[in-house]
């Protein structure tokens, strides 16, 4: 093994991985960073990745690409896992592994590692994609082949002269992209404890909202949303516009007990200001435009995408197949929906499409079997 293509974020685990890998394997090391909008300096992760001894380091903006082929798509499945997670950190994963691979290919890297750890979901999603779209690739699990503790960690770093964070940090074990933050650990195992405060940054707090609530009018066009309050903007934008509004009315704040992969049930918090605000017009405008029937097929379609987003199968013939589906119901999907924002909660006050399935007010009213 000559060279290994390293998934870097920066942080202690993949910051030790790099001088870890280098003396277990003898390899030259390649990093590849993938900006989704995490809101981190990515030209200091870069010069971090060449200080600590990678030969080179890639740094990859995909955020046009996450959003247009990989949110889109699940906000217009309606994907949303066991009906509260919007999918922030399960999307990433397939993404960064097609970039993974593509640099893999045109490095001639015989491996790919990563700093998961094992005791979530994002190694099984990670890997599941890497084998997808090449199972010729080694991967490396560093995280879980050295056995260290943090302090073991923190020692081997300070022996190396690599900078360590400081102790406040990583206290919680957080992942964040443009569509939302995932928190856990930290305290949070406890289910029946309240989250501490400080864990949320990009929702406020109830009783620091606005007295008065915000009015958001969403335009959708062949289920795409294209307009906020009158105003066109590309999708990306769209999705950061509705965080700070959302979030600032304290909207998108998810706490909740799901089944992981492993078959076990974990607490997880999750910020989502964009995501619940999107999910929540995009549902409503869907049952204004489609019958009954059609509606009920959407539903269950939705709850087996989001099964397999959360399980790491993007890349499968059946998730490909839904979309199909998808996008065939689509083109009704055009309208606009009206949303009020206040102290947490995201309410639906107005809806219309020209291909509203609702009743006429008059027929109604002469034939109230109709309605």
């Amino acid at each position: 093994m000559h060279r290994i293509l390293l998934a870097y974020s920066g942080g202690l685990d993949t910051s030790i991985a790099i001088p870890w890998l280098r003396e277990r394997y003898g390899a030259e090391i390649i990093t590849v960073t993938v900006d989704l909008g995490q809101g981190r300096e990515i030209a200091a992760i870069h010069e971090r990745a060449l200080a600590l001894g990678a030969v080179r380091a890639h740094v990859l903006d995909a955020r046009e690409e996450f959003v247009r082929e990989y949110i889109l798509p699940t906000l217009q499945a309606g994907a949303v896992y066991e009906d509260r997670y919007p999918l922030a950190t399960a999307l990433a994963r397939p993404l960064m592994a097609r970039c993974l691979v593509e640099i893999a290919r045109m490095e001639g890297a015989d491996a790919i590692a990563h700093g998961c750890t094992g005791e979530h979901n994002d190694q099984v999603r990670l890997e599941a994609s890497v084998r997808a779209l090449d199972p010729s690739l080694t991967i490396i699990a560093p995280a879980q082949s050295w056995g260290m503790s943090r302090d073991e960690k923190l020692a081997f770093a300070r022996a190396r002269n690599i900078p360590v964070p400081e102790a406040s940090e990583g206290v919680y074990s957080i992942d964040t992209n443009l569509w939302g933050r995932a928190i856990a650990a930290g305290g949070l195992e406890d289910a029946w404890v309240e989250p501490a405060e400080d864990i949320y940054t990009l929702t406020r707090s109830p009783r620091e909202c606005p007295e008065e609530p915000a009015y958001v009018e969403l335009a959708f066009e062949a289920g795409v949303p294209v307009r906020a309050n009158g105003v066109e903007m590309p999708l990306l934008e769209l999705i950061e516009s509705l965080e700070i509004i959302a979030g600032a009315h304290g909207v998108g704040r998810i706490d909740v007990v799901e089944n992981r992969l492993a078959g076990i049930k974990a607490r997880e918090v999750y910020e989502a200001p964009a995501a619940v605000v999107l999910h929540t017009a995009h549902k409503e405008l869907e049952k204004l435009v489609i019958p009954r029937e059609l509606e009920r097929v959407k539903h269950d379609l939705s709850r087996i995408y989001a099964d397999l987003v959360y399980s790491g199968l993007w890349f499968s013939h059946t998730r490909e197949t839904i979309d199909a589906f998808v996008a065939a119901v689509q083109p009704r999907v055009t309208g606009a929906v009206r949303l009020k924002l206040y102290k947490g909660d995201c309410r639906i006050v107005g809806r219309k499409s020209p291909f509203a399935e609702v009743a006429p007010a008059a027929a109604a009213a002469a034939d109230p079997q109709a309605v």
